[in-house]
């Protein structure tokens, strides 16, 4: 099972970082830290990967990326993430360049 957002939001209730005008009470869009619940698959629960700054802004520990949980998905289902595919008109690809999240399976935060 696997649950997230495309995006985090921003640390500030209104004027945030990269927004330019006041907002009094609204959140922007924020990519810099996001969440995601992972779960079955092998996944060791009750446990947190990774560490945000102290407002929830930056990465404080390893930084993950979305090709990172792609690749970590694909590897769970039985599938190499370095595999190589194919579009429409026949072009190699590969299907994805992240790095599996390992501590996920092993039980060790990183």
């Amino acid at each position: 099972m696997v649950m997230l957002g495309e995006f985090g939001r921003t640390p500030k209730l209104g004027g945030n970082l990269g927004t330019p005008q006041y907002v009094p009470d609204g959140r922007d869009h924020w990519a810099g830290v996001f969440f995601a619940v992972l779960a079955g698959a092998g996944v060791q629960g009750g446990q947190v990967i990774g560490r945000s700054d102290r407002i929830a802004a930056f990465p404080a520990s390893r930084a993950y990326y979305p090709s990172d949980l792609g690749a970590t998905i694909y590897s769970a289902l039985g599938v190499n993430p370095a595999s190589m595919v194919r579009d429409r008109l026949g072009r190699p690809m590969q299907l994805n360049s992240g790095e599996v999240i390992q501590s996920l399976f092993r039980g060790s935060a990183s």
